[in-house]
């Protein structure tokens, strides 16, 4: 794991409110405590209001103002993202992996406590759809960034009761999920049209 991204997730860790050891953080991010504590050392240098409190009960916490402060997220936050991972997952939506990732950090640096809440609200919403046989997230993702980078596309499609394939050079501009299906947007010469994905 990169060094920032390990000062993160001590700060997550200490974030928790609790007080935690230095040797309770190697053990969790399986590293050294000697990196523990030069991580620690250049949080609190970077202006992090870390307490340390030496002896037999000691350890680690940060200065309450500072955990209510914009950086992390809150309960309504968090479950809100994980939410949103389900529902994203369902709709088929591209930036699957990267959202897993995300909310893999957020669920690795969340204590007990904070975790089972949010587990509570998670299996307490289900999202459920018909599943398409093909995946359209390769799709999507070079769709996107034909938006993003505004190039053209080239695509086949079926016509509204034909069989026949029709190709088409497209210049999307937006991508729209709506009623359980994907749509683009296009520019043409004579107007606009949409395009549905299936």
């Amino acid at each position: 794991m990169p060094k920032i991204d390990n000062m993160l997730a001590i700060l997550w860790m200490l974030r928790s409110g609790e007080k935690i050891t230095a040797k309770q953080i190697s053990e969790k991010l399986e590293m050294n405590i000697r990196t523990v504590y030069r991580y620690i050392d250049t949080i609190s240098t970077s202006g992090v209001p870390i307490i340390s409190e030496p002896g037999h009960n000691g350890g680690y916490t940060l200065l309450n103002n500072f955990i209510e402060a914009p950086l992390f997220f809150d309960f309504e936050e968090q479950t809100s993202l994980f939410h949103a991972a389900v529902f994203a997952e369902e709709a088929g939506y591209y930036g699957g992996e990267a959202l897993n990732r995300a909310i893999s950090k957020l669920s690795k640096y969340s204590n007990q406590e904070q975790e089972t809440k949010i587990n509570q609200h998670l299996t307490s919403l289900e999202v459920i759809s018909r599943l398409s046989s093909l995946s359209i997230e390769p799709f999507l993702k070079e769709l996107e960034q034909a938006v993003a980078d505004g190039y053209s596309v080239k695509i086949l499609y079926h016509k509204s009761g034909e069989k026949q394939l029709n190709y088409r050079l497209v210049d999307p501009y937006r991508i729209i999920y709506w009623n359980n299906k994907w749509y683009v947007m296009d520019f043409v010469i004579l107007g606009m049209i949409s395009v549905v994905l299936e």
